[in-house]
């Protein structure tokens, strides 16, 4: 392995701050003459932007107006997103009342049957289907399931 520096590229001696200024004010007249030249090829297009600037202005607020009424309208928290919102939670509210109506009427039952006892009877006798000794319970047969003719185009 060859470990040996090799020889770098010579640096450029940085100018004086003298000789910046100098060339930066040699070439100043270039610079002029070039804004010059500039403004004298753009001064038509603002002679035509300065006649316009009223109409420019109102269509600019106009755009602006409308966009603006488009994104409160149907924006991510726009007006119609809002009133899918607000039906969402009256339908959540009227259930949150129905299972608070549901879950008092459980509530009681609950109360109902631990107190009274002829109450925990007639239950266990309707839902269970329990009897006392010597009764007989009679249970109806579940209604039989209408059997599906086979159409002619269900075979094809």
């Amino acid at each position: 392995m060859d470990f040996r520096v090799k020889q770098s590229v010579p640096f450029r001696a940085l100018t004086s701050p003298e000789e910046s200024l100098r060339s930066f004010v040699e070439r100043a007249p270039e610079a002029e003459a070039w804004a010059d030249r500039t403004k004298e090829k753009l001064r038509p297009t603002f002679t035509l932007l300065y006649g316009v600037r009223r109409r420019l202005a109102t269509g600019a607020v106009a755009v602006l107006t409308v966009w603006l009424f488009v994104h409160v309208m149907f924006g991510a928290n726009g007006m119609v997103v809002y009133r899918q919102k607000k039906a969402e939670y009256q339908d959540l509210q009227k259930q949150v009342s129905s299972l608070q109506r549901e879950n008092d009427r459980y509530t009681q039952q609950i109360d109902s049957l631990e107190k009274d006892p002829k109450a925990l009877e007639k239950e266990a006798r309707e839902q269970l289907h329990y009897a006392r000794p010597g009764e007989v319970v009679y249970v109806s047969p579940p209604p039989p399931n209408p059997q599906q003719r086979e159409l002619n185009s269900a075979r094809k």
